[in-house]
């Protein structure tokens, strides 16, 4: 842990302060740098969530970091999809009806590839599937993209972390490149950032949700970065993070989630914060010059 960290107590100290003098934009985006903007499950408020169509819009947008979530087949595939069930972003209903609750998990890679996974976004969309990781980071090489790979519901697929790595590996993406500056694997999980770091040290970890900041200095031991809901940050909390070395020895970051307007965009860059993960990148990039 580096020696900033024991700035952690004193900021904790001056949060009441800080809510009330947040940071401008300009102070927070030291050396002109603004926050990053990264796509939620792609540039999803224009095409449909975790499809390729959604890396593509995000593509068109100029928008280089994609977030997305990863969960696994009944044969043990990886898919890219959020939702636990295939109900919602999918006809799996409809192409069978007598499988409630369409638990991504009773579902076979062959039979996931037949559901229609855009029409409920849009009739330009019909026919759009639901892609397998290794279908989605093709897809992302193609546009030189990168990513912030969340692994969904680990409890649910015991072992998914080293399958994940193992998936991302295969197609190139933990080589000294990709792991400097294109990869990031984070989870809601504490459990699961941990077993990613323990088998792949030189892989980038983020622990999504608001930990106590009393907790930081252990999360600081396997993550890099923190990523809370931008409803819970405070300039205060921020800095907090900041002042933690992570695991490569860098200070550790901050990418709130999920900033879908201008004026929080706005607010949450004055509290410093380092990525902003948005369903519309390109109104959030406007509003913070990211």
């Amino acid at each position: 842990m580096h020696a900033r960290a024991v700035a952690a107590s004193t900021t904790a100290l001056l949060g009441t302060a800080a809510l009330l003098f947040p940071l401008s934009p300009a102070r927070a985006a030291e050396g002109g740098a603004s926050p990053l903007v990264i796509a939620h499950r792609g540039a999803s408020a224009y095409a449909p969530e975790n499809t390729l169509a959604a890396v593509d819009r995000a593509a068109e947008l100029g928008i280089r970091w994609v977030e997305n979530d990863v969960q696994r087949t009944r044969d043990g595939k990886l898919v890219v999809i959020h939702d636990d069930s295939l109900r919602r972003t999918t006809n799996a209903e409809e192409v069978f009806p007598g499988r409630a609750p369409w638990k991504v998990k009773d579902f076979t890679a062959a039979e996931i590839a037949r559901l229609d996974a855009g029409s409920w976004f849009g009739r330009a969309y019909a026919g759009a599937r639901v892609p397998t990781l290794d279908q989605f980071v093709h897809r992302l090489d193609r546009h030189r993209q990168k990513l912030l790979l969340e692994i969904k519901n680990p409890k649910l697929y015991p072992g998914i972390e080293r399958q994940t790595l193992k998936v991302l590996n295969d197609e190139g993406w933990l080589d000294r490149p990709h792991r400097a500056g294109r990869l990031i694997v984070q989870s809601f999980s504490a459990a699961s950032v941990r077993t990613v770091h323990r088998l792949k040290p030189g892989v980038k970890t983020a622990l999504l949700g608001t930990p106590p900041m009393s907790d930081l200095v252990h999360y600081a031991r396997f993550a890099d970065q923190i990523n809370p809901s931008h409803s819970s940050l405070s300039p205060a909390y921020v800095s907090s993070v900041q002042s933690f070395d992570g695991p490569h020895g860098k200070p550790m970051k901050v990418f709130a989630w999920t900033v879908n307007d201008a004026r929080t965009a706005r607010r949450v860059a004055g509290y410093g914060v380092d990525g902003i993960i948005t369903n519309r990148p390109d109104l959030v990039r406007k509003a913070v010059g990211g």
